[in-house]
């Protein structure tokens, strides 16, 4: 049976989850109390339930499945998202992501059963930082405090040069996994002969501070 994405709450960032996956051929349902955030949605979603979220009956009658994936969207309302998250819990739903607007409410979700807790607005502060500090790297996912894997846009003293001439691994400790070409969006998987052009993103793996050292 194909795996769903069950979006509980239809807000700005609830609306987005829906459409991006819906548009990447994901079945996804969304939930929401009000009519207009379903009038909203339906056009881009499998099915469109103007239900209270927190309800279990509702819950109940999608036939949620372990591997489906469930994201809630409450905003601040910490009681609706505990509520929903715990009855998730005893679904046995492997994957339950939830919003937060801050730590103290993440905490709170983790220790009843969320997967993975969302604070939109401090992943977002962390990209526009990290953009500012480091204007080559154009987006990454954090691994650990130290390491990540980004995309960087090559600086002038890589371009016309293979990987094998500038050296990133013995001089920065970081290892290029992949190329992205932006005109095309083709990737090419740990290139090293690969000719490095301007038009291209590089798709690296190393320590944070490693990777702020290319120049």
């Amino acid at each position: 049976m194909k795996r769903k994405v069950v979006v509980i709450g239809i807000g700005i960032f609830g609306f987005n989850i829906a459409k991006n996956l819906y548009e990447n051929g994901i079945d996804v349902i969304a939930i929401d109390k009000k009519r207009e955030s379903i009038q909203e949605v339906k056009d881009y979603c499998t099915k469109a339930i103007l239900a209270d979220g927190i309800d279990k009956n509702v819950i109940d009658s999608i036939g949620l499945h372990e591997d489906d994936v469930v994201i809630v969207s409450f905003g601040e309302d910490l009681a609706a998202s505990t509520l929903i998250t715990l009855h998730l819990k005893q679904l046995k739903i492997k994957n339950i992501i939830v919003k937060a607007p801050n730590t103290e409410h993440q905490l709170v979700l983790e220790s009843v059963g969320a997967t993975e807790v969302i604070i939109p607005e401090r992943e977002m502060a962390s990209k526009v930082a990290k953009s500012i500090v480091s204007p080559n790297i154009l987006d990454y996912i954090p691994l650990t405090d130290d390491y990540m894997i980004c995309e960087i846009a090559p600086p002038a003293s890589l371009l016309g040069k293979t990987l094998a001439d500038v050296h990133l691994r013995s001089k920065y400790h970081v290892d290029v996994i992949a190329i992205r070409d932006t005109l095309t969006d083709k990737v090419q998987m740990v290139p090293t002969k690969y000719i490095i052009k301007d038009s291209e993103v590089l798709v690296v793996i190393g320590r944070t501070k490693d990777i702020d050292q290319i120049k």
